[in-house]
């Protein structure tokens, strides 16, 4: 299984905010031994989210987005409705803290 590269933040804040419907922002690094041991258990529940968008923003230091969502250790899942925090994942190891995060996430709020 090939997953998408976190990519160099080109987005602000005030962007993210302004995200309409749902969405994980994935804060981590491709060299991270902890991000890419989670991918797989990510990929397997988010392929039963199609309607979600997934960022997955690379972070480190000097990182404006991650510093304002205090992002320490990685990977960070934040789960957004509509700019607003519902759910936060921070090295999740099992599916099942993934898939109840998105279900707080597809839930009408």
């Amino acid at each position: 299984m090939t997953t998408e590269p976190y990519v160099p933040e080109t987005l602000i804040r005030a962007d993210v905010d302004a995200l309409s419907g749902v969405s994980v922002i994935e804060f981590g690094t491709n060299w991270c031994g902890h991000c890419n041991a989670a991918q797989p258990l990510i990929e397997e529940v988010i392929a039963e989210y199609p309607h979600v968008r997934r960022l997955k923003i690379e972070d480190g230091s000097g990182r404006r987005l991650g510093r304002s969502f205090r992002v320490k250790l990685w990977p960070t899942l934040v789960f957004m409705r509509d700019g607003e925090e519902v759910a936060r994942l921070v090295r999740p190891t099992k599916v099942s803290y993934i898939e109840e995060a998105f279900e707080v996430l597809v839930q009408q709020g």
